[in-house]
């Protein structure tokens, strides 16, 4: 199998109730009241939204980290990381869609990728295979936090409060919108090599394995999991 898909390992002893599991659980429970304070049409909601865009993003970059250090990898983990991670990120996308800073189509086209690659990992979990991030996957997840975290800073709070600020207002909204293109870029480069890969694995040949790496494969007890952070 190539590094980024392994065989699922499980420990029936790991606790579920665990610190991982509880930083995944909190992200999914901040993604409601980021989109609700990022819609409100005053300053303080906004800036408030930011923020807990921040902290959300952070449990993001500790859960998975934690749960391989400390060997807390529980299915539980595995199936709700992945939504809680999609549910962040497509909820600040049509975020700023509905803001007017990103076209709709945009948003659209990241959602059908990110959930279609979700479907198509959780369909080879339950068959015992985990498809974890690649690095263009990992990089994609970078640029999309970078993008929506520039974005989602109120910049025209700056513009109300000293009209002369407009000039570098728009430079770091234009900036933000092209990382936001640079994301959308990587979103659909890396979805089309997860459906290659996915593909693949159907056939029962794991991209860049010979067949003789398969027969190598399907002789030995399996590879250790990749972990419970498996963004693509």
């Amino acid at each position: 199998m190539t590094d980024n898909v392994s065989r699922v390992q499980r420990d029936s002893k790991i606790p579920v109730v665990n610190l991982p599991n509880a930083l995944t659980m909190a992200r999914l429970v901040l993604v409601p009241i980021f989109v609700i304070l990022a819609l409100q049409n005053a300053w303080a909601p906004r800036w408030a939204a930011f923020i807990v865009f921040a902290v959300a993003a952070i449990t993001d970059r500790f859960d998975g980290q934690l749960a391989r250090s400390w060997n807390q990898i529980t299915d539980f983990g595995r199936i709700v990381d992945p939504i809680a991670d999609k549910a962040l990120t497509l909820c600040g996308f049509a975020v700023l869609s509905w803001l007017g800073y990103l076209p709709w189509w945009v948003t659209a086209l990241i959602a059908v990728r990110e959930l279609g690659i979700t479907a198509m990992r959780g369909f080879f979990l339950r068959r015992g295979v985990v498809v974890s991030a690649n690095n263009a996957g990992k990089l994609k997840t970078f640029m999309q936090i970078m993008a929506l975290g520039t974005l989602l800073i109120p910049w025209e709070h700056f513009f109300a409060m000293e009209p002369s600020h407009q000039w570098w207002v728009v430079l770091m909204i234009r900036l933000g919108q092209a990382l936001a293109g640079v994301a959308l870029a990587l979103t659909v480069y890396s979805g089309v090599g997860y459906i290659v890969e996915g593909v693949r694995l159907m056939r029962g040949t794991p991209v860049g394995s010979s067949d003789e790496d398969e027969r190598d494969d399907s002789s030995s007890s399996g590879t250790p999991l990749a972990g419970q952070h498996v963004q693509a």
